[in-house]
């Protein structure tokens, strides 16, 4: 299982090795419900195998399929706490993705792989990391309006101030009495020396830095989602002040992140992410809106894959859900042409115009139905 990050999709992109396997579906983590995910997936590989035979022989197809069949008998990959599955393949890379979200049914062959569910994924309208803090140590969940899941850290990510401080760790053995704190945390009272509690509130400051930098490097800066903190409200300022993430929010959850239970947190945690998540789409179709009034945007596909291709797309939206059985013949003129979905060399429309805009430097944002600002499937914001 590999984790999604903006450069495998990069890494994906960069195949032009057809032909490209492409398949997702949902998954369950729990026993009877996971026996149905191998079937589904035998179902989905034999859709690609009909869509290879158009124009393989029985002796290629085999070969291409080789790697794809091998997962069928493979618990590591139907035994995980995922609840979505994406793989990929083509002569010389093989990737199986995991996510905390239900993909829809898809199985794809063509000239390039198909990325739009993963750009989805990845984007930071609706996702975001919500980061547990206490004195003691820290729990990263990532979610969306949906659901909250916790993430398992990676082995270089400090998970209790012992971990993160290591040596510079005041001495342990500091006489402390506990008083009862809002969320059912204590918070300590230092007795004896002075210096004690000035060294355990330096402990304090140098654990949250620590913690706010590694999950800035770690998680934050590949997956570009806003970061929510939850913890006591006496530490959110301490954690401000020593945050150096552009993507932490101001507003935090103010409760110990221990008592309560994940969907909770999440709820809690939408309360803050909504309006943020509303004023992006507000705004990012208002931007349509004008530029199209101005001559500078389009939903036509026909005039978007010409821009496409030219490289005058600034932001492409497209909607999460439809395809568009399209295929751009022409990467110079940007001509397109209408092709059957199970032809092996035609992809979704959509998802060949979002690797364009990409390679060309422009953005690609996948909308719900309800979210997007044409009932075309697509919405352009042109550069010139």
């Amino acid at each position: 299982m590999e984790l999604l990050t903006k450069e495998l999709i990069q890494e994906l992109l960069a195949v032009n090795q057809a032909p490209c396997l492409s398949l997702y579906m949902p998954t369950h983590h729990t026993h009877p419900e996971n026996l149905q995910d191998n079937i589904l997936f035998k179902n989905l590989v034999q859709q690609v195998e009909e869509s290879l035979m158009q124009k393989y022989s029985t002796v290629e197809v085999q070969k291409y399929l080789e790697p794809v069949k091998a997962l069928v008998n493979d618990n590591n990959i139907w035994n995980h706490p995922f609840d979505g599955l994406a793989v990929f393949s083509a002569t010389g890379l093989f990737k199986v993705v995991g996510v905390h979200k239900s993909f829809e049914e898809l199985a794809i062959v063509a000239d390039s792989f198909h990325t739009k569910p993963l750009r989805q994924y990845l984007q930071s309208l609706d996702h975001f990391h919500v980061l547990g803090l206490t004195l003691h140590d820290i729990r990263l969940f990532e979610g969306n309006r949906h659901s909250l899941t916790e993430v398992k850290l990676t082995e270089g990510t400090p998970k209790t101030i012992t971990e993160a401080l290591g040596d510079e760790l005041t001495d342990k053995h500091t006489t402390v009495a506990s008083y009862g704190g809002s969320g059912g945390e204590s918070s300590p009272t230092h007795h004896g020396q002075g210096g004690r509690k000035e060294e355990s509130d330096k402990d304090t400051e140098r654990f949250f830095r620590v913690v706010a930098n590694t999950i800035y490097e770690q998680y934050t800066k590949p997956s570009g989602w806003p970061l929510i903190l939850a913890a006591l409200t006496e530490h959110h300022s301490l954690f401000q002040k020593v945050n150096k993430n552009p993507l932490l929010l101001t507003k935090g959850i103010a409760i110990n992140p221990s008592s309560v239970s994940p969907d909770i947190l999440a709820n809690m945690a939408w309360e803050i992410m909504e309006p943020e998540y509303n004023l992006k789409l507000d705004r990012l179709v208002a931007r349509f809106e004008q530029a199209r009034a101005n001559g500078k945007g389009s939903d036509d596909y026909k005039e978007v894959a010409v821009a496409a291709v030219e490289g005058r797309v600034d932001t492409l939206i497209v909607e999460a859900d439809r395809i568009i059985a399209v295929r751009v013949t022409n990467l110079v003129t940007g001509n397109t042409q209408k092709k059957d979905l199970t032809n092996p060399k035609v992809d979704d429309l959509l998802d060949d115009l979002g690797e364009l805009v990409t390679k060309m430097g422009g953005q690609v944002m996948v909308l719900p139905t309800g979210k997007m600002p044409s009932e075309k499937g697509l919405a352009a914001i042109f550069r010139y």
